[in-house]
């Protein structure tokens, strides 16, 4: 996969890939910001900003209209981590995303029209999938019961609905300022591009934004968890749930891949432990998946079941426990590995006949390392070996590790 890599004067890195069989090209614009850069009591602004971007910048009022008259798609998404937004369009018209993208970096409107209306589009948001959607506060109650100290203890969306309510122009001037940034920003191109032709495109609409003081990242380390911690809830849901969140290594840590590899063995398919024995055995859970966060700082691997209707919540917690106590005993064998593998290079080689994907995935990786290492994902992985995951998967599950949140139904009360 061949790329080529750029950086302005300004500090804008640049990462271009020439797919000749692409029919549309991928912009993407990675923002090292996400709500762990987020003051305590202004959280929810960088989640505000994913919308504030598609208001209106400084000399063009209507972002989608111009986007859409060149034939192009957009949309963006903020994590706790980042903030990426995406653009798909006809290689002819890729001026007009580069124009488009590069004015909003340079700033927005700032109109208290503005601020006003995607504060209510992110009100409503708040309100309806976290306050009165089923299951909303899940991972909310989660992540306040395993963080105590990081910026994880909120998600996305902000800690409390007031922090959007009563954000003033000032801040979001400031918060604007501080992250938004050619020296803050990868900016990938993917598809059927000439190289040189394209940088000079980028240097033409970026060249001139000025380079921004972005305050040095210093948050601080979760402190290693000293006991079980446990939180019960009683609301007005269909179905019980049960989740467990156990402290893992972040992302960019040499055991994260054993640490992936331990959730696919334990939650590979219809035959793996967990489904078989509290599913199918059991009768339990109607479904249980195991997950890990992906995050940038200390992450988090999660066990996650919807119970049958009458199950008892503690009994299906010691069940899964002793699931979990099976899995760290048992034996591992390479044929295991090699079949997980298998299934993930099939995903990877998929993901990768997209180039919004491969745009994407880029500015990720060169954000997290560098753009190169997108594809030796399948690489580590195959490195991970049978005694890495039992070491793996004892340190994981330690109980004293574990934050289990248990969701009951208010009529059993």
């Amino acid at each position: 996969m061949e790329i080529k890599k750029y950086t302005l004067e300004n500090g804008l890195k640049i990462i271009l890939h020439q797919d000749k069989s692409s029919t549309i090209t991928a912009v993407n614009l990675l923002y090292d910001v996400g709500a762990r850069d987020e003051h305590e009591d202004q959280t929810g602004f960088a989640h505000l900003f994913e919308h504030l971007m598609f208001g209106g910048s400084v000399n063009i009022p209507h972002y989608d209209n111009a986007l859409e008259k060149a034939g192009g798609k957009n949309n963006a998404f903020t994590s706790n981590d980042i903030t990426n937004y995406y653009i798909t369009i006809p290689k002819e018209n890729l001026e007009t995303a580069l124009w488009l993208e590069s004015d909003r970096m340079l700033s927005l409107a700032f109109s208290e029209k503005s601020l006003e209306v995607q504060r209510n589009v992110v009100i409503e948001e708040f309100k309806q999938n976290y306050l009165n959607k089923p299951y909303g506060d899940l991972y909310q109650l989660v992540r306040e019961m395993t963080y105590k100290v990081h910026p994880y203890r909120w998600q996305t969306i902000g800690k409390e609905l007031s922090h959007i309510e009563n954000a003033q122009m000032k801040d979001v001037k400031e918060f604007f300022f501080k992250h938004y940034a050619p020296n803050n920003c990868i900016l990938s191109i993917c598809g059927n591009i000439e190289y040189d032709e394209t940088l000079e495109l980028i240097k033409k609409y970026f060249d001139e934004i000025p380079v921004r003081d972005v305050p040095k990242r210093n948050l601080p380390l979760e402190p290693k968890q000293e006991g079980a911690r446990q939180l019960k809830v009683y609301r007005d849901v269909p179905a019980e749930v049960l989740i467990k969140a156990y402290k893992m290594c972040d992302i960019r840590h040499k055991n994260y891949a054993a640490s992936v590899t331990v959730s696919n063995l334990i939650d590979f398919n219809q035959s793996a432990l967990l489904h078989q024995r509290l599913v199918v055995d059991q009768n339990l859970f109607t479904d249980i998946s195991a997950y890990v966060s992906g995050s940038f700082d200390t992450g988090l691997f999660y066990i996650s079941g919807t119970l049958v209707e009458g199950a008892d919540l503690e009994k299906a917690n010691t069940a899964v426990e002793k699931v979990v106590e099976e899995f760290v005993q048992s034996d591992i064998h390479q044929e295991d590995l090699d079949k997980m593998i298998i299934n993930y290079e099939v995903f990877f080689l998929k993901e990768n006949e997209s180039v919004l994907n491969k745009a994407m995935n880029l500015c990720k990786n060169e954000l997290l390392t560098e753009a190169e290492d997108y594809t030796k994902a399948l690489d580590k992985l195959k490195a991970v070996t049978p005694n890495d995951v039992k070491r793996l998967a004892k340190e994981i599950f330690d109980p004293n590790q574990c934050s289990t949140l248990f969701y009951y139904k208010n009529e059993t009360r």
